[in-house]
C-alpha cells in the first residue's frame, strides 16, 4: 500500500519546462506591468515606444511586424502614445507614410521605465543566474520553435 508521500508524488504532474517558463513569465510580467503602470505604460506600449525611439521614422507596418501585432493594433496603441504626448507623427495624414518619433516626454518616460526594468533584471538575475544565462543565450541565437 503506497504511503501519503508516494500518493502525492503520483498525483503531481510531470515537470514541464513550458509550464515552468509560463509560470515564471507570468510572475515577472505582473511585476513589470506594475512598474510600467507608474509611468502610464503597459508592456505593449513600452515595447512600441522603445521600438519608435530606437528607429525614428519607423512605419506602422514595420512597428507591427517587430511587435508581432496587427497594423490596426499598432495604430490604436500609437494613437494612445500620441495622445499622451510620448510619440509624434509628423505626417499624420491619411494615405501618407507615417514618420513616428519619440518626443522628449517619451524619452523621459522610457528612461524611467528602463531604470525599473534594469532593477527587475538585476533581481531576476541574482535569484536565477543559470536561467538568466540560458535566456541570454536565446537572445544571441533566438529560438524559432521549428525543427
Amino acid at each position: 500500500m503506497p504511503d501519503a508521500q508516494g500518493e502525492a508524488r503520483a498525483a503531481r504532474p510531470p515537470f514541464s519546462p513550458v509550464i515552468a517558463l509560463l509560470t515564471v513569465s507570468a510572475v515577472w510580467e505582473a511585476r513589470l506591468d506594475a512598474a510600467l503602470r507608474d509611468h502610464g505604460l503597459t508592456t505593449r506600449k513600452y515595447g512600441l515606444l522603445a521600438h519608435i525611439r530606437a528607429t525614428p521614422g519607423i512605419s506602422f507596418s514595420e512597428l507591427a511586424r517587430r511587435s508581432q501585432i496587427t497594423v490596426q493594433s499598432a495604430h490604436t496603441a500609437v494613437r494612445a502614445l500620441v495622445d499622451a504626448g510620448l510619440v509624434a507623427d509628423s505626417t499624420a495624414q491619411a494615405g501618407a507614410a507615417s514618420d513616428l518619433r519619440a518626443t522628449p516626454a517619451g524619452d523621459a518616460v522610457l528612461a524611467r521605465a528602463d531604470a525599473h526594468l534594469a532593477a527587475l533584471d538585476s533581481e531576476f538575475g541574482g535569484g536565477a543566474p543559470r536561467l538568466t544565462a540560458a535566456l541570454e543565450g536565446l537572445h544571441e541565437e533566438p529560438f524559432t520553435g521549428g525543427a
